[in-house]
This record gives structure tokens, C-alpha cells and sequence, in this order.
């Protein structure tokens, strides 16, 4: 196991990756911004380093400063969690070259499967189902002939991209150039990278995914399904574990998973993601090659430590369980609290939390970096906290998660918990019938 590692991000899922380490004796130094020298992760940790100002470009997506800071600590691996440098194949490919350990998979596998159009063509030669869609787009006429062979609606999706930005769905040929242009202009500030490609657009799917690891070696298991169809422009706002598929389709979706996971000899935690029509049809969309968000509903149906794995299988220690070895036992549901205004189209909202008070007793989770006092910067993602409900079947846990919510505080600003409220309290929610366009249709705003 490693002596000490950088951790390359910031906010909750920083502190969740020093408490993992912590669990396992390993020392842990945290890269922060200079808007986050009083963040929780940056006092909990062995010891912190400054690697540039509030923007992103200036510290957290600055290679350089990252490398330099794990090499002047001492650092033998940098984790770098979600979002910003976790799914950057250069990245991972400089930390090599400095003899540095990226505790992800190879850059090789980064390449191969980030690349939205690349992870179609590795899913059709792993005997995965994927959507009918194009390679890389050319040009609009070139869209326009794919659109009209497979039939509208159809959605655009950045090559490079991910979170919703860049894609488009379009319902005619009339607005199908208007939207191309628009959509590439999307991606090219998000990802600094303007290719599309285009997909039949699956109207009304569940949004399934299923958690794999690999050593890296051949070996890939995975941790069963969660459903993440609650959305809202694309983000995701509420996941739970297991969804409500029968389970000979869970099992059909987690192999196909894994076959593509073996097909790339995968290195660590990775999701494949997948869209699962009203027929019991699913196809796969994309795979990330990271941490998720929502891993915490896994971890607590699994009652097993996924970050801690992570940093086993980046060690070289390879996987400590196999396939025999996962279960899932009850429900778990995960609601991101965001600081933004339900009431003010979700507005962002930073300010000063004056109070706190976090939900507890049997069953309940809460993964956060925020405290009285702290002065949350407009600077990056709005979320603050996530709050994980396991109960021994999904009626009891949106009870419990219920429960939680109406007692949490987080005094100063506005937050979301009015809307997962009114959400657990939706009866199409409580009976499972849940579609990503689930918000639009069946939420009153």
C-alpha cells in the first residue's frame, strides 16, 4: 500500500478520499485553490498545498502545479476523484512519466473509452447492444443523411464530453443544422474539442449503470446497478440501489458491462452507463472512468468500501473479492444537496452556511465538506452535501430519506431539499415509474 498520496480535488469527494486513506494508514496531502485554504478537506489532511487561485484553469486543472506539489510532498499517487483531471489521459500519462502512480485506469483506457464514438465501436465489438448512431460527424450534411436514415427524434452528443453539455435532441431535419452548430459551439468551450456524433434518441428510457472494477490484469467484477433516471438538464439529482429492472435484466446489463470492461483490460472503478427502454430493451452509452457521484448507494447495498479498493488495485494489491463475493442486501437512494434556488430556476446560491445540522440514526449516510461558518465560493459545482438513506426495501428507505431531509439544517443559503421532498413525495416516484424525463413530465414546478 501506498505511504501518502495527493489528492487532486476539492469539496466532498476530496474528503472522502482522505477518510478512505486515512482508513488504511496512508498519509494524505491535498492540493486546494486559494478559495479553499478553509475547506474541511484541507483542515483534515496530513498536510495542504497551495496550487493556484480560485479559477479552475489557474489551480485544479493546472498540470503542472499538481505534479509539483506531489513531487515536493513526497506523494507517491494522486487521486484525482471526479471531474477535472480525473478522465484526462494526459494527465494520467504525466503523472507516469514522473513516476507518479494515477490511481484510475491507463491513459490508454481513458482514450479508448472516454472517446464517446471510440466506446460505441469497443461496445459493438464486445457483443454490447448499443443505439443506432453515427461515428464522428464531418459536417451537417453528413447529420442530416444519418438522421434521416435512422429517423427523428435523434439527440447530438459531444465526442469529448459528458454532464449534459453538448447534447441536443432534435425532433426534425428543419432544425437539425441549427442545433449541430449550436451543440458544437457547446462542446468546444466544455471540452475544448467541438466533435459530435449522433444517436437515436430513446424516448422516456430509464437511466441504468452498472459499477464494474478491473485489476487491470484481466480480471473485471462488477457491483450491480443503480438508477439514476431522476434528471434535470441531463445532471442527475437523485440515484438509488438497485433499481426497480427485474433482476434477470440486471444481471444481462451487468454482464454486458463487464464483457466491455474485459474487452479494454479495465484498471480500477469505472461505470458503464446504459438506456433502458419500456420493453426491457437497454443499450449502452457511455462509459466513465472515474469515481462517481453516486457510488455511496452502491458502497451501502455492497457494504463494501469502493475508494478504498481503488487505492488497493492502484497499489497493485489487485482485486480483494471476486464476483461470489458481492451481494446486495436493502435499498439505498442518494439526493445531492445543491446550493442553488428550486424556486429561481435553480439558481445558484453561494454564501455563508450559518448553521448546520446533519440527519443521523440507523441507515443514514452523510458525505459533506461544508460546516457553520463556511463560505461557500461561486467559483465550482453547487453541490455541497449528499445524503444516503438504506433501509431493507426501497418503500422504507424513501421513508428514512424522507425523515433525514426534514430534519437536516443548512441555515444562509437556499438548498434543493425542498425539491427532493416533493419528489419522494411524488407517487409515480414512490411506485418506481421513473423515466429521465421524469422532472419535466411528471414534477410541477
Amino acid at each position: 500500500m501506498f505511504k501518502k498520496i495527493l489528492i487532486a480535488n476539492r469539496g466532498e469527494i476530496a474528503l472522502r478520499i482522505l477518510r478512505a486513506a486515512k482508513e488504511q494508514g496512508v498519509k494524505t496531502v491535498i492540493a486546494y485553490s486559494q478559495v479553499d485554504e478553509n475547506s474541511l478537506p484541507v483542515l483534515l489532511a496530513d498536510e495542504s498545498i497551495c496550487i493556484g487561485p480560485a479559477p479552475a484553469i489557474g489551480s485544479y486543472l493546472n498540470v503542472r502545479n499538481i505534479l509539483s506539489a506531489a513531487l515536493v510532498s513526497g506523494a507517491e499517487a494522486i487521486h484525482p476523484g471526479y471531474g477535472f483531471l480525473a478522465e484526462n489521459a494526459e494527465f494520467a500519462e504525466k503523472c507516469e512519466e514522473h513516476n507518479l502512480v494515477f490511481i484510475g485506469p491507463t491513459a490508454e483506457s481513458i482514450r479508448l473509452i472516454g472517446d464517446k464514438a471510440s466506446a460505441r465501436t469497443l461496445a459493438q465489438e464486445s457483443n454490447v447492444p448499443t443505439v443506432p448512431g453515427s461515428g464522428a460527424l464531418n459536417s451537417a450534411e453528413q447529420a442530416l443523411e444519418f438522421a434521416n436514415k435512422i429517423g427523428y427524434p435523434v439527440i447530438l452528443k459531444a465526442s469529448a464530453g459528458g454532464g449534459g453539455r453538448g447534447m441536443r435532441v432534435v425532433q426534425s431535419s428543419a432544425d437539425l443544422e441549427r442545433q449541430l452548430v449550436n451543440a458544437q459551439e457547446e462542446a468546444r468551450a466544455a471540452f475544448g474539442n467541438p466533435e459530435m456524433y449522433l444517436e437515436k434518441y430513446i424516448e422516456e428510457p430509464r437511466h441504468v449503470e452498472i459499477q464494474v472494477f478491473g485489476d487491470g490484469k484481466g480480471k473485471v467484477i462488477h457491483f450491480f446497478d443503480r438508477d439514476c433516471s431522476i434528471q434535470r438538464r441531463y445532471q442527475k439529482v437523485l440515484e438509488e440501489a438497485p433499481s426497480t429492472l427485474d433482476n434477470e435484466l440486471r444481471v444481462q446489463i451487468a454482464e454486458a458491462a463487464v464483457r466491455l470492461a474485459e474487452h479494454i483490460n479495465y484498471r480500477g472503478a469505472g461505470t458503464c452507463e446504459f438506456l433502458v427502454d419500456r420493453e426491457g430493451g437497454f443499450y449502452f452509452s457511455e462509459m466513465n472512468t472515474r469515481i462517481q457521484v453516486e457510488h455511496p448507494v452502491t458502497e451501502m447495498v455492497t457494504r463494501f468500501d469502493l475508494v478504498q479498493e481503488q487505492l488497493r488495485v492502484a497499489a497493485g494489491e489487485g482485486l480483494s473479492l471476486s464476483q461470489e463475493d458481492v451481494r446486495v442486501e436493502g435499498h439505498a437512494i442518494e439526493v445531492r444537496i445543491n446550493a442553488e434556488d428550486p424556486d429561481n430556476d435553480f439558481r445558484p446560491a453561494a454564501g455563508t452556511i450559518t448553521d448546520v445540522h446533519w440527519p443521523g440514526g440507523p441507515g443514514i449516510r452523510v458525505d459533506s465538506h461544508v460546516y457553520a461558518g463556511y463560505r461557500l465560493p461561486p467559483n465550482y459545482d453547487s453541490l455541497i452535501a449528499k445524503i444516503i438513506a438504506w433501509a431493507p426495501n426501497r418503500d422504507e428507505a424513501i421513508a428514512r430519506m424522507q425523515r433525514a431531509l426534514e430534519e437536516t439544517v443548512l441555515d444562509g443559503i437556499k438548498t434543493t431539499i425542498p425539491f427532493h421532498l416533493k419528489v419522494l413525495d411524488n407517487a409515480f416516484y414512490k411506485r418506481g415509474a421513473v423515466y429521465t424525463n421524469f422532472i419535466a413530465r411528471r414534477m410541477q414546478q
